[in-house]
């Protein structure tokens, strides 16, 4: 007699991998799915910027201010991949789980989908529940996609194909039954023990997915990026009118030549930035306005970006700092804005200042993208150059800094004052609204406080013996700088030369020429303000109203 063979085929490993890759591509395909819906509804309500802006919104102060510190202006950028990041690993997790459970992994893509639209619903720039939209269909066709593709990877019998062709068996011959084995026992005839999925099923299946969703992606992002050609070109045909209030040139011994200093005036492209947008919103100045209006607005108003250019233009030279920016750190920047005076516009619509009987002492500021900052009304009003912006170092403001129109007010942290992609102004007190970060125990109230900083040497330099240049910045925004003096390890504090003063608003350039002498030395500057006040040696946070201290650099000379 000759025993039947059935063919066991060793275990298939790359079922695994191939579950896992069923869920990436679950996932890839909601992405792109959402980032195509997005495009009908706006960008912001993407899943990964909707998803980010709820993280930004609930992370920690401190934790906010460390990103920052540490990452600068990628930290959007660190934080977007690390969403991606998060959302393919969970993405293997349910393409995995559906292996075993298909109903259940793909009701993980559906509870995604829901978190997705919550977050969105949930920002404060929502426009309602379609912003749900873009997350919800991701998730539905994701779902979909994650059953159908498990279908692929599920188990099935197969016909076993007998190895070599069987022999004849005598006992066929006279009728008589073969012989029962145990394996032949336990299984039909003819079927493998081995049950084997779908391949060639899967592979098609999974590069039509991956097509599909590259194409639904790419054709998302195209139509996200035409929505925002209307912006750009809104902004390319702007010519700003001469101001009626030009700018004094800038002093010839403002700008010092010493190799290493930051450049008098911050160019555009090297401005710092420090916001939430995640993305940053493209506004068309065609269809642009803001609205004014609260307590106090005898006459509330709506401009339009046009209404701006034809009313009165002022230049200024000012200084903007980030109530983020550690001692000696790097957001602070010097430039030429344009724009209209703010105090004029609200004394139109009848605001009075509080110290003039006005009942409201807060101006709460909203952007486009919901960030809310509150000014004291009392600074805005009381002369100095606080103003609607325009245009940046004789251009429209860039996309990132603001366009069509910010606000900015000298001698105030940012996040108090420089309110970007304005769109509403609402007159009301500190004590009916608390604006964005005063949520996050930030303080109401942040006036700059006076800083110094050494550009150069830079820190762990190791500069030649003899005359060395240390140089740097200072700034009291408002209140102007009077003194800066530098500190050679523990000697005497020496006056270091100030260049010329342009505007109280703006920062001022100073050099000490030091006689380096061979070994490690720490130099530390401090300044004084035109109020007499001195920088303070004591450290701060930046946490809640701006950071303080001296600024040191350890160098060592040869």
């Amino acid at each position: 007699m000759t025993e039947r063979r059935v063919l066991r085929r060793p275990v298939d490993w790359w079922r695994v991998p191939a579950g896992a890759l069923s869920g990436l591509l679950a996932g890839f395909a909601a992405l792109a799915v959402a980032e195509l819906v997005s495009a009908a509804v706006r960008p912001e309500a993407g899943p990964v910027v909707a998803v980010g802006g709820a993280a930004i919104d609930r992370t920690p102060a401190p934790v906010k201010d460390w990103a920052i510190q540490h990452f600068g202006t990628n930290d959007k950028l660190v934080l977007q991949s690390g969403i991606l990041a998060v959302l393919a690993l969970l993405a293997i997790v349910l393409g995995l789980l559906a292996l075993r459970h298909r109903l259940l992994g793909t009701a993980g893509v559906l509870l995604f989908g829901v978190i997705g639209g919550v977050a969105a619903t949930g920002r404060p720039d929502s426009t309602g529940l379609t912003d749900a939209l873009p997350s919800v269909a991701g998730a539905v066709v994701g779902a979909a996609l994650l059953y159908w593709l498990a279908g692929r990877l599920a188990l099935h019998p197969v016909r076993a194909v007998p190895e070599t062709a069987p022999e004849a068996d005598p006992e066929a011959a006279t009728g008589a039954a073969p012989e029962a084995t145990p394996e032949t026992a336990s299984t039909p005839a003819g079927v493998d023990q081995r049950p084997e999925w779908d391949r060639r099923g899967f592979i098609i299946a999974a590069t039509a997915a991956a097509a599909a969703s590259a194409g639904a992606g790419a054709l998302g992002r195209s139509l996200n990026a035409a929505g925002a050609q209307d912006a750009i070109a809104s902004r390319n045909q702007i010519t700003l009118p001469a101001p009626a209030s030009k700018a004094n040139p800038v002093p010839k011994g403002a700008r010092l030549r010493v190799p290493g200093i930051s450049s008098f005036v911050t160019s555009n492209k090297d401005f710092y930035r420090v916001d939430t947008a995640l993305v940053v919103p493209k506004v068309n100045a065609d269809t642009w306005s803001l609205r004014i209006h609260g307590k106090g607005v005898s006459r509330p108003t709506t401009v339009t970006f046009d209404d701006l250019l034809r009313r009165e233009l002022i230049e200024r030279d000012i200084t903007l700092t980030c109530v983020s920016n550690e001692v000696g750190g790097p957001y602070v920047g010097n430039a030429r804005w344009i724009g209209v005076r703010l105090a004029d516009l609200l004394a139109e619509c009848g605001v009075d200042p509080p110290s003039k009987g006005g009942p409201a002492d807060q101006l709460v500021a909203r952007s486009v993208d919901g960030m809310t900052i509150g000014t004291p009304v009392d600074d805005v009003m009381d002369g100095r150059d606080a103003m609607l912006a325009l245009g940046m170092n004789g251009q429209p403001l860039p996309f990132t800094h603001g366009f069509p129109v910010r606000m900015l007010v000298p001698g105030l942290f940012g996040y108090v004052s420089a309110c970007k992609w304005i769109k509403d102004i609402e007159l009301t007190t500190f004590d009916d609204y608390d604006p964005y970060w005063v949520k996050r125990d930030w303080a109401r109230k942040a006036p700059v406080k006076t800083q110094s900083r050494i550009d150069t040497p830079k820190p762990f330099a190791r500069p030649k013996a003899g005359t060395v240049m240390v140089a740097g910045v200072a700034w009291a925004q408002h209140r102007g700088i009077d003194k800066v003096e530098v500190r050679v390890d523990d000697g005497p504090w020496q006056q270091a030369d100030l260049a010329a003063e342009d505007t109280r608003d703006t920062w001022r350039q100073w050099s000490f020429p030091w006689k380096a002498t061979s070994g490690g030395h720490t130099l530390t500057v401090r300044a004084t303000d035109r109020t007499g006040e001195v920088q303070t040696e004591k450290r701060t946070r930046t946490i809640p109203d701006g950071a303080s201290g001296w600024h040191s650099v350890v160098v060592t000379v040869d």
